[in-house]
């Protein structure tokens, strides 16, 4: 953290917050998704309260319906919502239809600097178009999709010795997709403790967006790509790669072989119950949820441990995470600009750690106490530093919607190849990009 920046972020939130007194007191909603980290955000806005007289309400909406609600709310100019938490893949959609505020004037003004904060979020959460000076968001909460597993299990020695036996290795964290799929196998209908016990819980949910976010997993980690050249809209040959096929087909046989019986439309709940309840020996789900599962009476503690995404052909995660933006139909503006000038400052950037929320705040990232402060906080920087997002263009939905059709299709109604279902995504995207003017 550069002090220069430090203190200028520091003066202009102090000089908006005694601005504030004097103005008049808003209610501001901030609108996100209803998880723990929205719980944690709760708990630190009371801060902001206290400092600027404002108060803070919170219209927090479940996972599932959170995108349509959102969507919905801005498309129609809604005024519910003064900040909102969107996803990534809204960035495109909210600036190029004018519904976020642009920030750089703010933040100039502000002293807020994107250097600050860390390169992946900044480039995923803010800018569009993507890469580019021109944001429409703050980083505020670093998210990537990772792993954790019974590491009480993988201690019992009879375990290791049958593991060993099979495999000729220890039973240990996969370093691979590979030897991810070896030890779903090794589990799968095993008994332990007088409970038959299954593999994985992975995401194969088809409504919203599960199923593309833990396909893209194990895709990104053999090297899939959107486009043969970022921006040129040419998807032949690198969405139905031959990497993106044995990719597609590996996440089809870990479904088929590994997941509990019944698991056909599971997302982040789902998975969470499975490991909650005993069912599985390793599970994928969000960073944002591991504070939760490592404070858990029953599994949490010293019987669970963490992973990165593991590579097969690169290091890759898919990226979760959002910014926090102004929406333009607010007619609290300058209030909730005042919010992310308190919320940008280091110092509430570390309290949001501390409360559960993934800060991506260099000051705390780069802190020499930062992977240490939580077991999985090392694993949450080595995903970070390989993330990979869906497409954030303004049509992300239909892209969505489509992806999801093709994947729960191949891989849980079983219909057709991997080959089929990727080169139909390509017919599918491409009717998008053309109704777009993009192609």
């Amino acid at each position: 953290m550069k002090r220069r920046t430090y203190l200028a972020a520091t003066v202009a939130a102090l000089a908006l917050t005694a601005g504030s007194n004097a103005a008049q007191s808003e209610e501001l909603t901030l609108c996100w998704a209803a998880w723990d980290p929205a719980n944690a955000l709760v708990e630190l806005s009371k801060e902001f309260e206290a400092q600027s007289r404002h108060t803070m309400r919170f219209e927090f909406v479940p996972w599932p319906n959170f995108a349509d609600r959102m969507l919905n709310e801005l498309n129609s100019g809604g005024r519910l919502c003064d900040l909102l938490i969107g996803d990534s893949q809204w960035i495109g959609g909210g600036a190029e239809n004018g519904h976020y505020v642009k920030l750089n004037d703010f933040f100039e003004e502000a002293g807020i600097s994107m250097d600050d904060f860390a390169p992946a979020t900044v480039y995923a959460y803010s800018t569009w178009p993507k890469g580019t000076p021109n944001y429409y968001a703050l980083p505020a909460m670093g998210d990537a999709n990772g792993w954790f597993y019974r590491k009480d299990w993988f201690s019992r020695p009879e375990l290791q010795e049958a593991f060993q036996a099979e495999y000729g290795r220890p039973l240990a964290e996969p370093t691979t997709q590979r030897e991810l799929m070896e030890v779903a196998k090794f589990f799968q209908g095993r008994e332990i403790d007088g409970q038959t016990v299954y593999g994985v819980s992975i995401f194969t949910e088809r409504g919203s967006e599960g199923i593309t976010m833990g396909a893209t997993g194990a895709l990104y980690a053999w090297g899939f790509k959107y486009e043969n050249e970022p921006g040129s809209y040419d998807m032949v040959g690198a969405v139905n790669s031959p990497e993106a096929i044995e990719a597609l087909e590996f996440y089809k046989e870990l479904y088929e072989c590994c997941t509990p019986p019944g698991y056909t439309n599971a997302y982040m709940e789902q998975s969470l119950d499975a490991f909650k309840s005993g069912q599985v020996a390793m599970a994928m789900n969000w960073f944002a949820f591991f504070p939760g599962l490592y404070a858990d009476p029953n599994v949490g503690g010293d019987k669970i441990d963490f992973f990165v995404n593991p590579p097969q052909n690169v290091a890759a995660s898919t990226l979760g995470g959002q910014g926090i933006s102004v929406v333009s139909y607010s007619q609290k503006q300058d209030a909730a600009l005042e919010y992310i000038a308190w919320f940008a400052q280091p110092e509430v950037q570390a309290k949001w750690w501390a409360l559960g929320g993934y800060s991506a705040h260099n000051s705390v990232l780069n802190d020499p106490g930062f992977v240490e402060s939580q077991p999985f906080a090392g694993d949450f920087l080595e995903a970070m530093a390989g993330v990979q997002d869906f497409w954030q263009e303004p049509t992300y939905a239909e892209l969505l919607l489509a992806m999801q059709e093709r994947l729960h299709n191949y891989i849980v109604a079983d219909q057709g190849t991997a080959q089929e279902a990727l080169d139909l995504l390509i017919e599918d995207w491409t009717e998008v990009f053309e109704d777009d003017g993009k192609l």
